[in-house]
């Protein structure tokens, strides 16, 4: 099986733009009311056994067992045939937001994030249909929904011919309201294998990009040019009467902003991908640890760049185009020479040039990383690369012993 998820702009009635904000409504009043039977349940086995706190105590008895995805679909299962509300609302739609609850639990206990938090008004701006199942006709631009029915959508790129409509997933935006599609198709996709040119790439906060080959895209800085626009428009939110029609037009205003430096830079990022896959048959990059990164003293900056969903959409963009991509170790790059795999030290940021001083070569500090992440990743497909004169770097089966680093 091979899955794709399609995303297209919606183009609803009033009415359907009245039932998606019901369902999301009540979808949030599923959530937090989940979240507060969970929350309680756990703060009931906080104190000790022989103690109890001076101010306050849940009172819950010792035998309930812990609320779970099972147990809260059978209570809203019971619950919903005496809400009116709620039985508007898909009974699978529910379940689903359920299912987001546990996700936010298991999240928090396998990757340490922290506790699942109550959504406010607003605040929930998605709902998922999980089984549907239908075939899709490229040429109907209406796409129907159980409950709501028949919706309008801007078919923006053609749909390859066969597929099914696995899951559909309706999401709220400051622009408007889309649908994403996950497409399934009975085919079986081979991996792609280690082929052709392979090109290393080391990323930062100067150049954007460095590749083994020698080219240097420099960083665009989306966020810090929309900056000053967006102080002048959260000012203008600060300075409006919360809840009132001017507050929430304001409110749209700065959100509609922060929209359009998203989808420039994920434009931005697709588009590189596609051009660093033009002449490329191997891919590697270093596998950085990125929230390390985003909380450090630049870590605006790091935000800003995307380092994440560039290799997120590279990986993709590498996957769809049959080129082979991976990621590698990204300890000391910039402290090694790729020409003789000494170590040269720890570089300053202001140290823009590499210079080894065992073997003179002298290269652009970001592009010997990016010869280096090519050597590693060379080794961890089965080759080994060899300098010419002219400073390239070619492939070369490995029947000989790898370099080492």
């Amino acid at each position: 099986m091979f899955n794709l998820t399609f995303e297209f702009k919606l183009k609803p009635t009033p009415t359907q733009v009245a039932v998606f904000e019901d369902w999301l409504e009540q979808c949030r009043k599923v959530y937090n009311y989940a979240l507060r039977e969970r929350k309680d349940w756990y703060n009931s086995r906080k104190c000790q056994i022989n103690s109890c706190s001076l101010r306050s105590e849940y009172i819950i008895p010792a035998d309930t067992p812990r609320p779970t995805y099972s147990s809260q679909c059978k209570a809203l299962t019971v619950y919903r045939k005496t809400s009116l509300p709620l039985q508007r609302v898909n009974a699978a739609v529910l379940q689903q937001t359920l299912r987001k609850l546990e996700k936010a639990f298991v999240s928090m206990w396998e990757q340490n994030h922290g506790f699942p938090r109550f959504k406010k008004k607003g605040a929930l701006r998605s709902f998922n249909f999980p089984q549907l199942g239908v075939n899709f006709d490229r040429g109907n631009r209406f796409f129907k929904l159980p409950v709501i029915g028949c919706i309008k959508f801007w078919q923006s790129r053609p749909i390859p011919g066969g597929a099914i409509v696995k899951q559909a997933c309706v999401v709220r935006r400051s622009s408007g309201w889309y649908i994403m599609l996950t497409l399934q198709w009975d085919v079986s996709i081979p991996d792609v294998i280690p082929h052709g040119n392979p090109i290393g790439i080391d990323v930062g906060l100067t150049n954007f990009i460095a590749t083994s080959g020698g080219l240097l895209v420099k960083r665009m800085k989306f966020f810090s040019d929309a900056e000053c626009k967006l102080k002048l428009l959260q000012q203008r939110v600060s300075r409006k009467k919360i809840g009132s029609n001017n507050w929430k037009k304001a409110q749209k205003k700065v959100a509609l902003l922060h929209e359009y430096v998203a989808n420039c830079r994920k434009d931005w990022h697709r588009k590189l991908s596609h051009q660093i896959c033009n002449d490329a048959g191997m891919v590697f990059v270093e596998d950085l640890n990125l929230i390390g990164l985003s909380r450090a003293m630049l870590g605006k900056h790091c935000l800003d760049a995307g380092f994440g969903q560039f290799f997120n959409i590279l990986e993709h963009t590498c996957f769809k185009r049959g080129v082979y991509f991976q990621k590698v170790d990204a300890k000391k790059t910039s402290q090694i020479c790729p020409n003789c795999f000494s170590e040269t030290g720890k570089k300053e940021l202001s140290e823009r040039v590499h210079s080894c001083q065992h073997c003179g070569y002298t290269n652009d500090r970001d592009v010997a990383a990016a010869q280096v992440v090519l050597i590693r990743g060379l080794a961890a497909v089965g080759h080994r690369v060899k300098m010419l004169a002219e400073g390239k770097f070619i492939g070369i089966p490995a029947k000989q012993e790898s370099p080492r680093l």
